[in-house]
């Protein structure tokens, strides 16, 4: 393993699949863990059936490997066990003794019905960094329910403040309540590893995509917290600053996002809006909230006298928060995007081309940053080199395993 990167010499055995565990611990292994990812042998981490689209092999045929599973799984070796198997559960357990981090996804009390739950494992590993993913944690009334990010953004009300006002509830259009506690458990993790690493003391960690979706809620769940008041849904409008929406240009559409009474002027000067400028309704942004439909009744026109570069010209000169409304095509074709690298590219045998694209990690690190040295990898593909490296099995006992069915 290269040793240049900060999480190097870090272990994580990874039972977790999907969205949320994958997505912590890709994170973990594009900065230096060896993640060792658990599958059950013949089926695999349930999202590599979910396509298509899949990655095409070399008569542009459908492979076994969905562009959703290696959204979540680079930087990781795959190793099939089945936990069902009494020699199955020892073979975790000898790879848990030698891991820093255990990160899992099964329902609560899943892994404890195995013997592998925290609390059976913490006194003969107490070093152990023990992150549990569920759907609503491991108390509370709702602790037994399966999770999954449509009820959880449902629950956790962004969905209520999300669509246009007099539209149905719309979820957002990614697995966000996932994917952010996929991020809150990276951090965890992290703070424990910094905790044990200080005191020898591991811990077990409890995160779930309702209390994360909640957390996430950020201004508008504070902001009913304070007033009292139950936020609705704005559609592209912002609940405390006014204008902040999207506009129908001459040919399109532009984000108008002004968030001081400087900017206002601007565009007013710009879209020779004298009549709005000097109305004493908009003159600030708490007036401009109090009389947003009046406002927006009236920009709409003057928006419309442009096109959209000439609107984007104009407001980057002006310094007025402004851009376009892209499509995925459109972002990875911007050239701000290509040069922050957010599409990589990495080598794969199953791929026709010899390569898969993938998105590139946001971090930006000057003296250790990500590194992309594992595709996603296929079912089982590490099975063999892991139990050789970690576990010093000799082939034999590797086959033993095998007649056992535990790998």
């Amino acid at each position: 393993m290269q040793t240049s990167l900060p999480l190097s010499g870090i272990r994580v055995f990874d039972l977790t699949r999907i969205l949320a565990g994958p997505t912590c611990t890709q994170l973990l292994g594009d900065l230096g863990a060896d993640v060792i990812k658990v599958e059950k042998p013949s089926a695999g981490d349930d999202t590599r059936t979910w396509g298509p689209p899949y990655v095409k092999d070399s008569l542009g045929n459908d492979t076994t490997e969905s562009a959703y599973y290696l959204s979540a799984n680079r930087n990781k070796r795959s190793v099939t066990i089945d936990l069902s198997q009494p020699a199955g559960i020892e073979l975790a357990k000898q790879f848990i003794k030698k891991s820093d981090v255990l990160i899992e996804n099964f329902k609560v009390g899943g892994l404890a019905k195995l013997g592998l739950g925290y609390e059976d494992l913490k006194e003969q590993f107490p070093r152990l960094v023990y992150c549990s993913v569920t759907g609503f944690g491991q108390t509370g009334p709702y602790a037994p329910l399966a999770g999954y990010d449509f009820l959880a953004q449902g629950l956790g009300g962004i969905m209520s403040i999300t669509g246009a006002p007099e539209g149905e509830p719309v979820k957002v259009g990614v697995g966000i309540a996932d994917v952010m506690t996929g991020m809150y458990a990276s951090t965890a993790i992290l703070a424990a590893l910094r905790h044990r690493d200080t005191t020898g003391e591991g811990q077990h960690i409890d995160t779930c995509l309702l209390d994360t979706q909640i957390s996430w809620l950020i201004n508008e769940g504070t902001n009913y917290l304070v007033s009292g008041e139950i936020p609705k849904r704005l559609g592209n409008e912002h609940p405390n600053i006014v204008p902040y929406k999207v506009f129908p240009t001459l040919d399109g559409y532009v984000i108008l996002a002004i968030g001081n009474d400087r900017q206002f002027q601007d565009w007013c000067t710009a879209a020779g809006a004298d009549q709005i400028k000097h109305d004493q309704r908009f003159k600030t942004n708490p007036l401009r909230i109090k009389n947003r439909q009046l406002l927006y009744e009236e920009m709409p026109v003057f928006m419309k006298r442009k096109t959209t570069e000439e609107w984007l010209t104009e407001m980057a000169e002006l310094k007025v928060p402004c851009s376009p409304v892209n499509d995925i095509k459109q972002v990875f074709d911007d050239p701000h995007v290509k040069h922050r690298e957010m599409k990589i590219e990495m080598d794969h045998e199953l791929s026709g081309t010899g390569k898969i694209p993938l998105i590139g990690n946001p971090l930006k690190m000057s003296a250790t940053p990500p590194q992309y040295r594992l595709p996603p990898p296929t079912l089982g593909q590490h099975t063999d080199e892991v139990l050789k490296e970690i576990l010093e099995l000799d082939a034999q006992e590797i086959e033993d395993l095998r007649k056992q069915g535990a790998i």
